[in-house]
């Protein structure tokens, strides 16, 4: 039985920064070990004195007796993700109010103002008979949704009063400037969350993030978060990081935390990473990639460990390991497009994904003023994940990578079954260390 045995392809193996301990992880068997350096070396010399206990957690295989587990663990996840819950997004308009300097919309050209009364309808049509049969809720995109003046907010109460006969939950992504005009309205409807953007304190912010023509925004969006968060509203702040505004996140943090922001159950953060996905950022030298931006934060937290309080970087599955106490399921597919998101728009496409919503020539149909699908393209969507990606099928990383984004690849190759790859030794790493720190965390 030893003779067949294997060092498992899918375990991910690593030194954690600043010690001379490794990690051992394994998506497929859903173990993880921290190793001394004496083990960590006998792996690296492929001997091992430990066979018993590496064969019981998966680190140790039989290939074939592995393979069979894959294709289990593979049909589990693919019958667990035809039941997620679906999240559906609409842009009534791409028109805005901002004048972002990372606007990936920017070059989308002018596109139709208010929609028609029946272009709504069309959609929840579209919707309550293509989706009948899955769990859902509805994101307004843009675009900015929450623009001012009676036409616009007509549109939003519309679609919210269908959201409400269709009995769903409605969440907004927006930047913010006119929320405290809403708070109101969203009162009445079942509101999932509100998603708003602050890029750091007024100086940076209110350069980032201007009106058009000029003007700062930064007091106008926090009065709105305070009256949204007063009210009840799920507020998801957002903040989108380059080597701009990367080091002003521990003053955003107090800032947030001294707002009593943190303390709110109805509040909770994320961070973005500024890119370049089709024609956004100019200034190229001020992007961050994946694994510098991680980085910059590990170096941050460090030394501002307050961060924590505002925003705790997943680093990978290192995050997710330390608060739930196990790995999560080996993940076969990171792209959500066609498969747990759609995007539509006021110009009655249908759309993959947010990536790829407002670019006509990447629709995969419309639904609007008639129903028409390119089932083969929406088939290549559909089918994308670690198992049809020739460059993932030997890759140790593929389930705590699951292939990256389907946008992002098909618009740097040409190619939708190529990867986004993503560093996860080198965020494992970090986010080991930096959890699992009993010291850090003291401080936090």
């Amino acid at each position: 039985m030893a003779s067949l045995l294997k060092f498992s392809p899918h375990n991910i193996f690593s030194r954690i920064p600043g010690t001379d301990e490794y990690y051992l992880v394994n998506l497929l068997s859903g173990n993880a070990d921290v190793l001394k350096s004496e083990k960590a070396q006998e792996i690296l010399e492929q001997r091992y004195t430990d066979v018993d206990e590496y064969t019981a957690k998966g680190y140790l295989v039989v290939p074939s007796e592995e393979e069979r587990t894959f294709r289990r663990k593979y049909a589990d996840f693919l019958d667990a993700r035809d039941k997620d819950e679906l999240q559906i997004f609409f842009v009534p308009w791409y028109t805005c109010n901002f004048a972002c300097g990372y606007c990936y919309q920017e070059t989308y050209g002018h596109q139709p103002g208010i929609p028609p009364t029946g272009v709504i309808d069309a959609f929840f049509n579209y919707v309550g008979r293509q989706f009948a049969d899955r769990k859902k809720y509805l994101t307004l995109f843009g675009g900015e949704p929450l623009l001012s003046g009676a036409p616009y907010r007509s549109v939003i109460t519309r679609f919210l009063e269908n959201a409400g006969s269709a009995g769903l939950e409605t969440a907004l992504v927006t930047n913010g400037y006119t929320l405290e005009e809403y708070v109101g309205l969203f009162k009445q409807y079942r509101i999932r969350e509100v998603q708003v953007t602050l890029d750091g304190m007024p100086a940076l912010h209110d350069i980032r993030r201007p009106l058009k023509g000029g003007g700062a925004t930064f007091e106008r969006i926090v009065r709105g978060i305070d009256q949204a968060l007063a009210a009840g509203l799920t507020i998801n702040l957002r903040v989108v990081l380059d080597r701009e505004n990367i080091s002003g996140l521990p003053a955003l943090a107090r800032f947030a935390v001294e707002k009593g922001w943190t303390a709110s159950p109805h509040f909770k953060t994320q961070l973005g990473r500024n890119y370049e996905l089709h024609s956004c950022q100019k200034d190229r030298q001020k992007l961050l990639s994946r694994l510098e931006m991680f980085e910059e934060l590990y170096t941050l937290i460090q030394r501002y460990p307050e961060i924590l309080a505002f925003h705790k970087p997943a680093f990978s599955v290192a995050r997710f390991l330390f608060d739930e106490g196990k790995l999560p399921r080996p993940l076969f597919d990171s792209c959500p497009g066609t498969k747990t998101e759609w995007a539509f728009d006021s110009t009655g496409n249908i759309y993959s994904c947010t990536a790829t919503v407002g670019k006509s020539a990447e629709a995969l149909g419309t639904f609007y003023p008639s129903v028409t699908l390119d089932q083969d393209l929406i088939s290549k969507w559909e089918e994308r994940d670690v198992t049809s990606i020739a460059a993932c099928g030997t890759c140790a990383l593929r389930l705590a990578c699951g292939g990256g984004c389907a946008s992002v690849a098909f618009n740097e190759t040409g190619d939708l079954y190529s990867p986004d790859c993503r560093p996860v030794k080198e965020l494992l790493g970090m986010g080991i260390s930096l959890y699992f720190n009993k010291e850090s965390h003291d401080n936090a």
